[in-house]
This record gives structure tokens, sequence and C-alpha cells, in this order.
């Protein structure tokens, strides 16, 4: 209830109070029961509210019996994440994901939210002469309307599906490898990429401050540089549509070198929360991925000893500590063994040069009157082959 607070307010809402109700089954006409009804409705009009916020999943036919009863606004968990989503997309592809969500959503409620039910050409009654006989209700026209809208928002996320699709196959051809930043909401993770990369992403202490996906640039070490991609946060309970919409940009974790978790280890239900971000991860075909458990806001935590263990460390991403361990094991990871070297090529093996922009990352090409001289980050393996070409080593 306290995380549902903390959405509200994200939303812009204030709580005026909080109903616990305690049953076997949900209700199957109001979830709650008569008695708990009335009790909310008597805290609504005392409280002069105007929304009454559900943390399950309401059926339509539920949020309809409640919102008439209650006589304000009725939303479901669900919908209030979607609301945030909403708020916080900005780039094209976030607005599309979070319209793709919405329009999902919206489909098997309508019943509910339309009052003017009555057929556009209605038979019989008072209808003007030449629109009677069988017609279509507003119902099932804005039906029709909305299926269209989500086939072609469908349409659009499946093209950012191909130009990320594009984006990787040139990663992969550069050797970048990747290391995504997953976790909880507001575990820290645009803090954490802001600390390693000297970025300027906001990063407040507030549920889903980051939908678009960041990547930057950063040096591991200095012949290894890898692409590090902040993600939107989990949460409990996070809408099945919304997972679904969001695919485009969650499907880069199947494809990442290495996983870093984000856990707020100054949070009292930091396991449940730890397990919710595993569940997903397994959910979107990244179980496999190397990972690393990285235990943020150290510096708040309460007691002397911090989690630990293999693949795990504890850091603060606000102050700094434990970073440069955290770069350490990341470059034990997916750092190749590359070596910045020097090569002399005589004019008669120009051909090698060409490999060498294939396989390594080419610095600096000069050419004299005796040979050409190449500067180049190079794996292992390009080191074993052409090693008597090397004129330096660094």
């Amino acid at each position: 209830m306290e995380e549902l607070k903390a959405l509200l307010e994200t939303a812009g809402g204030v709580c005026c109070g909080m109903v616990l109700q305690s049953r076997p089954t949900p209700d199957p006409r109001s979830f709650i029961g008569e008695g708990k009804v009335q009790e909310m409705k008597a805290l609504i009009e005392a409280e002069k509210c105007t929304l009454a916020v559900f943390d399950n999943e309401l059926s339509p036919s539920q949020m309809r019996a409640l919102s008439e009863d209650l006589g304000v606004k009725v939303l479901d968990r669900s919908g209030l994440i979607l609301d945030i989503f909403a708020q916080r997309a900005m780039t094209r592809e976030g607005k599309l994901q979070v319209e793709l969500a919405q329009y999902k959503y919206l489909l098997p409620r309508l019943t509910g939210m339309w009052t003017h039910l009555v057929r556009q050409t209605a038979s019989g009654g008072s209808s003007p002469i030449g629109t009677r006989g069988p017609g279509e209700t507003q119902l099932e026209t804005d039906r029709r309307h909305i299926r269209r809208k989500i086939q072609k928002l469908e349409e659009e996320l499946e093209s950012v599906r191909k130009v990320r699709g594009t984006q990787r196959r040139l990663r992969e051809k550069n050797k970048m490898p990747v290391v995504a930043l997953v976790g909880y909401t507001n575990a820290g993770k645009s803090t954490l990429l802001n600390c390693l990369t000297g970025a300027d992403i906001p990063a407040n202490n507030r549920l889903f401050d980051t939908l678009d996906t960041t990547t930057r640039r950063f040096a591991i070490s200095e012949t290894q540089e890898v692409l590090l991609s902040d993600t939107v946060g989990f949460i409990r309970k996070l809408p099945h549509h919304l997972v679904e919409a969001f695919k485009a940009t969650l499907e880069e974790l199947s494809y990442a070198d290495l996983l870093l978790h984000v856990i707020d280890a100054s949070n009292p239900e930091w396991q449940l929360q730890a397990k919710i971000v595993e569940r997903l991860i397994s959910e979107l075909g990244a179980e496999k991925t190397p990972k690393i458990d990285v235990y943020n806001k150290a510096d708040l935590c309460a007691g002397d000893i911090l989690p630990h263990g293999e693949n795990s460390i504890a850091i603060s991403a606000l102050t700094g500590k434990g970073t440069d361990e955290l770069i350490r094991r990341i470059n034990d990871i997916v750092g190749r063994g590359n070596r910045r070297l020097a090569f002399r090529l005589p004019y008669s093996k120009a051909g090698i040069l060409e490999l060498l922009h294939k396989e390594a990352v080419v610095e600096k090409t000069e050419y004299t009157q005796d040979y050409i001289l190449v500067e180049a980050v190079c794996p292992p393996e390009i080191y074993g082959k052409l090693r008597e070409f090397v004129s330096e080593v660094e």
C-alpha cells in the first residue's frame, strides 16, 4: 500500500486515506464487498476525494459498479502506472509504447466509459425519417477505431524493432560489448549511469523517472569500451500490456553481454523486489546472460554487514564508493584481453590493413616511404596472427 501511495504521488495525486479489505475471494460485483464500499464512500465524502485507486486489477464491470457506488472516478494499479508512463515518455518510441499499452488497457473497458450507447441509426422511436433500421452502436464504432489504432501502433513499433536490429548488428560488427542496467524502479540505475559515464541524465528520487532507454559509451580499461544502457524500471504487478508494449526496448536485455542488476539495498523489501526483477528478466529470455548484482545505496544501509557474495558488489552510486571495483568486475567478464598495438606493414602486405579494419579498431594509419604504420586496439587472436609485423606493444 505504501508503494501504491508512492505511485499516486508520482502521478501528481495526494493520498487522503487508505482502506484495507481482507476476504478469501474478491466480490464479483464490487471486488471489496458492500460493507467496505459504504465505508469507502463515507471516507470519500468526508475527505472530499475525487479519485479511488485500487492496488489490484479490476474487471471492467467492477470498475463501472464501483464508480457508480462511490460517485468518483475509479482507477486500478495498472491504470495508474499507465498514467505515470504517459506523463514521462519523451521520445517518439516511448510515446508509441505507452499509447499502445493504453489502448490495449482501454479496449475491454469501453463499455463502462460510454453512457451514449444508443444506436447511431436507431430503429423505431423518434428517429428521423431515413435513419431507421439496423445500426451500429457508438461502442462498436469506438472499438473498431481502437483496434485500427492498435494495429497501426504495432506496425510502427515493428519498424522501431527493425531499426534496433540494425543498430545491434552494427554494434556486433564493431565488437563493442553491451552492458544493460536493470532493476526495480527507483533503485538508482540512472544515478549509476551518470556516476560511471559522467552523463547528465535526470535522476530523481521518484518512481519511473526513466522511460526512454539511454545508452552511453564507457571505457572500462585503456583498450576496452562498452555501451552502457539504462532501461525502464520494473515494479510489482507491472501491467502485462506494458511489458508487451515495451518489448521493443526490453528485448535489448537478451542481446546484452552483461546485466547489472541494480538493487536498492536500503529498501527493507529489497529481496522481494530483486525476485520480481529476476522473474521479469527470465520472462524476457535473458536469464542465461552473465549478471552482477549491484547493491546500491550502501551508504544508507543501517547494518554493518552489507549484502555480498559471488557476482555481488555493494556500492553507492551517489558517492562513487565501490564503483572502481565494479568497473574491474565488468572488465573481468566482458573485457576481451584487447591490446593496443603498432604494426609496420610492408606495401606487399597491404591487404592486412583490410583484416585490421574488419577484426580490430584502427586508431591511426600513416603511409611512409617504406611501410604503412598502423595503430590499432586488437583482440588476442589478431596479435597471434600478425605478431611478425608488430613494431611495439603497449
